[in-house]
């Protein structure tokens, strides 16, 4: 099977309610130089989005676009149809999308207790249950809430963060390469966790430098080159794909 170019997948077309869409968005960091050329994506509800492709194509571009961060010149993005294009983050949050970064992602001088309430901070009546739920996803942060984020591991530095982000109850969670610089074994667990995420009900836009492991849990996958979405399909489709294959993933993808 050869997965052919957005437009014309029938991968492409939403199968239910999109939770967020992409509509051929131009954005970039300065002035004349754009970073993403007309990019388009569409995650459904429920569903666990993958976003790869090689170094400087615009996957983390791309997430910080959705979230307000980087400007965009021409496009939109919509959240359950109603157009976010360039609002603040603060307001993001509040309406549902949460956004995990690479780097610099936990308050180190906090305790994990004291990040996750940072991440309720618009809505501080529900720290009790929503806390249930993250430390049901995440068992090992309940036993250490007292515990400062500082002291953390690089993988369990990860986990909070996610779990800050989830403390909203997002719509959309936005994650930024979550295997990154972590161990082969603490990557593993971490894309673990993010499909129990997506599991408890968050519609889920992961991008990743694992090509292939992104790829063999998410339900369907975009692969940017030079800012633009050039081929989508179930993970499944891009995995075995002669094309990404060749382009993209090397002798990763017939492992």
């Amino acid at each position: 099977m050869t997965t052919t170019s957005p437009e014309t997948s029938p991968a492409a077309t939403p199968v239910g309610s999109p939770v967020v869409e992409v509509r051929k968005v131009t954005a970039g960091y300065l002035p004349g130089v754009n970073i993403l050329n007309s990019c388009s994506l569409i995650a459904n509800q429920g569903e666990l989005i993958g976003i790869i492709g090689p170094n400087g194509a615009g996957k983390s571009t791309l997430l910080k676009a959705i979230f307000g961060l980087v400007k965009v010149r021409d496009g939109d993005v919509l959240l359950q149809g109603e157009n976010i294009t360039g609002l603040k983050a603060n307001k993001l949050v509040s309406k549902g999308v949460g956004f995990v970064p690479q780097t610099n992602n936990v308050f180190p001088t906090l305790t994990i207790r004291e990040n996750l309430e940072m991440g309720l901070f618009q809505k501080p009546k529900g720290i009790k249950e929503r806390l249930a739920f993250v430390t049901e996803i995440f068992p090992e942060l309940g036993k250490r809430l007292g515990q400062r984020a500082g002291s953390l591991s690089g993988g369990e530095r990860q986990m909070v963060a996610m779990s800050r982000a989830l403390m909203m109850g997002p719509h959309i969670l936005l994650l930024d390469e979550p295997s990154a610089g972590l161990s082969p074994v603490r990557q593993d667990e971490a894309f673990l966790r993010v499909k129990e995420i997506n599991r408890a009900g968050v519609t889920t836009i992961m991008v990743e430098q694992n090509a292939r492991r992104c790829l063999q849990i998410c339900d369907r996958g975009y692969v940017l080159d030079q800012g633009r979405d050039s081929y989508t399909g179930t993970g499944r489709e891009l995995l075995n794909d002669p094309k990404v294959i060749s382009l993209y993933l090397g002798t990763l993808g017939e492992e």
